[in-house]
């Protein structure tokens, strides 16, 4: 885990992902979509550094996916702090952000709050 790449403004943890080794998170430009990133935008637009500081629970670009929308909601109930531990002790259990591309454990689920349970106590 790279704890200082911290979350994306979508929620991705940046700090467990695989592609970590070229890019240095979502404000570092280095992004594959920097560009097209509605999340990035919108945050943008309303001042915000990401999305889980915004009041709406949206699901526009990358929040239309389980694991963003997820992690953003776990920040707005519990605090970044507080999911930055529970996935570095995930990981340090077994438990794989990406296993197959950019597909892992925590992409495994269609309910958002069994989730965050997994999130909270790394077991299904």
């Amino acid at each position: 885990m790279r704890r200082e790449l911290d979350i994306a403004r979508c929620g991705l943890a940046c700090c467990l992902c695989s592609e970590n080794t070229k890019c240095h998170g979502c404000n570092s430009e280095e992004c594959p979509d920097n560009d097209l990133c509605e999340n990035k935008k919108c945050s943008i637009e309303k001042k915000l550094t990401h999305c889980y500081m915004c009041s709406e629970n949206c699901k526009k670009g990358l929040l239309s996916k389980i694991k963003p929308y997820a992690f953003t909601l776990f920040i707005k109930r519990y605090g970044k702090d507080k999911l930055l531990n529970c996935l570095e002790k995930n990981e340090k259990n077994g438990i794989v952000y990406h296993r197959e591309g950019i597909n892992g454990d925590y992409d495994d689920f269609d309910d958002v709050e069994k989730l965050i349970e997994f999130i909270l106590n790394g077991k299904r």
